[in-house]
């Protein structure tokens, strides 16, 4: 046999076992999917047992994403560097031996920075998957294909989050949910060298550490600002905070603007058709994760809900979000990208709609109906805008596409989370009346979460702890209100960004 025939034998198209390498791809990429809803109905819990403040459970929640999100572009030319899969498995190890650690977390303190770690190794691990599945299928349909399956799997994770971590939560601890890890990457480290063929790009850019700490600058401070304007105002630690960032931001873009090999591409952006998609997308996460903050802690706290139970209620929204991915594709041969992007952005206005006119304090079934169009609606959107990321770049900027778009959905689990979620919590404060008797400590403990109320409301009894667990519930709801009247406005600017910004676009 002739080496030009061995090669070609060796081509990733001629890869006999390339759906069975893609089943093991999933499993990294369902986990992190999973991480995202599964800690939202962990909360109560990690309240109880931890007592963390406010501002710690917003971090618990976000520093994971906030580190992904950071790093993933970087990451992702790492792995160009060392080889995609040694790189993937690296990030797999990593992310189960963390995981295993903020499973016994014994203090809020300890389980942030644990959440951090888990952020570093999960930015390790979502380029990879998506470059070695390109790298995989090289032909055009099977890829398509792969890659619409690779999108469903966060659907697809976010619907097992729910349930798997429901069961876990009703009859284990909160750190159960973080041990989910295990049997679901330790598979992936047996099975990935002989399935997973290695890749590596033959010319990849160089390391740029100076841009990685300039990202890093950009939004470490600017999620830092927006969660803290939320609850304690304008002061001045925050105004250093976004100062930092936008001079970091503006740092950054002139850096790989001045480079003959940027770290991350940022004249894509001048392409209309890419930044729209590329905000469809973040907004998209933005909506789920930030509705599901303040879901779940509804169905828990004030509806009495088992954590098992609150996570069957919203099987029908996060199936909504997987049928809509998955059957969206056809309707953009019949209408225009734009409408159907736009269109998704609006059932998610729609959902919060009836979140703020129904009202939380509305029975749940009410509650159920706006998470079936809202899920539908971040199905839709996502689905298309991810399509259009890809479709509106050359081929050969594809890579720097696909962690731009994985960048966006992390940013916008960290905004989801840290815009909403502290708009929330400022609004509770303001509007939640502790009993006079309440001793100071406490006092603190009651006015910072529902989850932190609702303990001391126990701890108290009687008529006091009654008229604390009342004032509390109706000062979440009433926060809850607002912040889906926040969300209706900034969906519908959303989608008509994206009729203006997409109707070019051709998917």
């Amino acid at each position: 046999m002739s080496l030009t025939s061995r090669r070609k034998n060796l081509r990733p198209e001629h890869h006999e076992r390339r759906w069975a390498a893609l089943a093991v791809l999933m499993l990294p990429v369902m986990l992190i999917a999973v991480d995202n809803t599964v800690l939202s109905f962990a909360l109560p819990p990690i309240s109880s047992d931890l007592e963390p403040t406010g501002t710690q459970l917003l971090w618990i929640v976000d520093i994971y994403s906030l580190v992904l999100a950071g790093l993933l572009v970087p990451m992702g030319s790492l792995g160009d560097r060392i080889g995609r899969r040694r790189l993937l498995l690296i990030g797999s190890t990593g992310f189960t031996v963390i995981s295993i650690a903020a499973a016994f977390a014994p203090s809020a303190a300890w389980l942030i920075a644990a959440r951090a770690a888990m952020g570093l190794f999960g930015s390790v691990l979502m380029p990879a998957t998506l470059s070695l599945i390109r790298n995989i299928f090289v032909n055009p349909q099977e890829r398509r294909r792969a890659i619409a399956i690779w999108a469903s799997g966060f659907s697809g994770g976010a619907a097992l989050g729910p349930i798997v971590g429901g069961f876990l939560l009703e009859h284990f601890t909160w750190g159960s949910v973080f041990l989910l890890a295990v049997p679901m990457l330790v598979p992936l480290l047996v099975f990935a060298p002989m399935l997973v063929p290695e890749s590596k790009d033959p010319k990849p850019n160089r390391i740029d550490i100076p841009s990685i700490v300039l990202v890093m600058a950009t939004m470490t401070p600017l999620v830092y600002g927006i969660k803290t304007v939320a609850s304690d105002g304008l002061r001045v630690d925050v105004v250093a905070c976004l100062i930092v960032a936008v001079i970091a931001g503006i740092w950054f873009v002139r850096r790989q603007l001045g480079r003959p090999d940027p770290m991350l591409d940022v004249r894509l952006f001048t392409n209309p058709a890419f930044s729209g998609a590329v905000s469809a997308n973040l907004l998209s996460v933005f909506s789920l994760v930030g509705f599901l903050y303040f879901v779940s802690q509804h169905l828990q706290l004030i509806s009495g809900m088992t954590p098992m139970q609150a996570g069957f209620v919203l099987i029908p929204g996060l199936a909504a979000t997987i049928i809509a991915g998955l059957t969206v594709v056809p309707l953009v041969r019949r209408f225009k990208p734009s409408h159907v992007v736009a269109g998704g952005l609006t059932l998610n206005a729609i959902g919060f709609a009836i979140m703020t006119f129904a009202g939380p304090a509305g029975s749940d079934l009410g509650l159920i109906l706006a998470f079936v169009i809202l899920g539908a609606g971040i199905g839709s959107a996502e689905t298309i805008s991810n399509d259009l990321i890809l479709s509106a770049v050359p081929a050969h900027k594809a890579g720097a596409a696909s962690a731009i778009s994985e960048t966006a959905y992390e940013s916008g689990a960290v905004l989801g989370t840290a815009v909403l979620g502290s708009i929330l919590n400022a609004a509770y404060s303001a509007n939640v009346s502790v009993p006079s008797d309440v001793p100071a400590a406490a006092r603190s403990t009651a006015q910072e979460t529902l989850g932190g109320a609702t303990e001391v409301a126990s701890h108290l009894g009687g008529p006091a702890g009654a008229q604390l667990l009342e004032s509390a519930r109706s000062a979440f709801d009433s926060g809850v209100a607002l912040t889906s009247g926040i969300g209706v406005v900034l969906m519908i600017f959303a989608a008509v960004m994206a009729l203006r910004t997409l109707r070019d676009a051709e998917s």
